[in-house]
């Protein structure tokens, strides 16, 4: 009987048939090519070829399998923690051609590998598996597959080191795959790009993104120590918030944010100091007496949301609005207090695909 997999936060399930004339589909959510926006709902489909539609799908080590429902074409969503991404995987039975890798100099342009491409595909289960040897194998037989683009001007692209950073992050192995990777000639300040833009442009547009971008959005402080070890930029603009700390406080990664600015990261920021509990800084950007209220509320808040009292009571009593409700989340200051921060949530919901139960009561 045709089986359908699905890949949802770095788990493969199995689900039951779609009948599709000799071929096994697969919905892959939160996996591969392209960075979209976190609010398209649609998981996207996958086709491979099944000489034999009653072959069982073939089962990969490191990964927990549990059932889900994908009738309609639909797979569960990824939990609403971080940013989760979305891509496409498509490949029929016809035979194609793969678009040759050479080894590239500095001054070539980076090869585009369409998400589908087999070499696509292994890199990312390898990836997401931590199969270092794999990913060496891959590097041994692909010179060049380090620097490639995955994805399409269509749909956008990104590098093989944001396959290591990508949502939910802590994949096994990661400090040592990023390592890998760059020592391959990976750059780890490659930028994202978005659906329709160029993708060997040198600049892009914002939203754009480097892998260290990515590591401060999901709290995997080992992941991010070893691309700043291996030369990204601190100060990248222009994220999805803006700088990688930017990102790491405004996603509630706390550990990340801790250890950009231990690493040298600017704190320029009056919330910026305020989540971080630096209270001298704080007093260095403080509004004139008088003027600023949007941003000491601004700051207050983010201090709440990072549990840092000390700082929320200053900036309370410098003119913070005690309810002030931010455009770009929801809740007061009271609100984000009770957040968890992005690392445990993370842990929470690990946990929970594990199947771990709770001793406290319901209800």
């Amino acid at each position: 009987m045709e089986e359908a997999i699905a890949l949802l936060s770095g788990q493969l399930a199995l689900g039951p048939p779609k009948s599709r004339a000799g071929i096994r589909t697969v919905d892959i959510p939160g996996l591969l090519v392209s960075p979209v926006s976190a609010s398209q709902d649609r998981a996207k489909t996958m086709t491979t070829p099944a000489a034999d539609p009653a072959a069982s799908p073939v089962l990969l080590p490191g990964f927990e399998y549990r059932r889900i429902d994908v009738e309609g074409g639909e797979a569960d969503r990824m939990p609403p923690v971080g940013r989760p991404r979305r891509g496409v995987w498509e490949q029929d039975n016809r035979e194609r051609e793969l678009p040759q890798l050479v080894a590239m100099s500095d001054e070539t342009a980076a090869v585009i590998i369409p998400g589908d491409d087999p070499r696509a595909i292994e890199l990312v289960l390898a990836v997401r598996g931590g199969a270092i040897d794999t990913i060496r194998r891959l590097l041994s037989e692909h010179p060049g597959l380090a620097k490639a683009r995955l994805g399409s001007k269509d749909d956008g692209t990104r590098t093989p080191l944001h396959l290591v950073t990508d949502w939910p992050g802590y994949f096994p192995r990661g400090p040592e795959i990023v390592r890998l990777l760059i020592d391959a000639g990976a750059d780890p300040n490659a930028l994202t790009t978005g659906r329709g833009a160029d993708p060997h442009a040198v600049t892009t547009g914002r939203g754009s993104e480097t892998p260290l971008h990515w590591a401060a959005s999901s709290d995997d402080a080992d992941v991010a120590r070893a691309l700043i070890d291996g030369g990204a930029d601190l100060e990248t603009p222009d994220g999805s918030i803006g700088t990688p700390l930017d990102n790491a406080i405004g996603y509630g990664c706390w550990h990340v944010a801790r250890m950009l600015v231990a690493r040298g990261a600017g704190v320029g920021k009056l919330w910026h100091a305020a989540a971080l509990g630096m209270l001298e800084r704080l007093e260095d950007l403080l509004p004139q007496p008088g003027t600023g209220q949007e941003q000491l509320s601004q700051a207050f808040w983010h201090a709440c949301a990072a549990g840092q009292r000390r700082a929320a009571e200053r900036l309370l009593h410098a003119g913070a609005d005690l309810n002030w409700i931010p455009d770009y989340a929801d809740g007061t200051a009271l609100d984000t207090a009770a957040g968890l921060g992005t690392r445990r949530e993370n842990v929470i919901e690990w946990l929970r695909s594990k199947g771990a139960q709770s001793a406290r009561p319901t209800g």
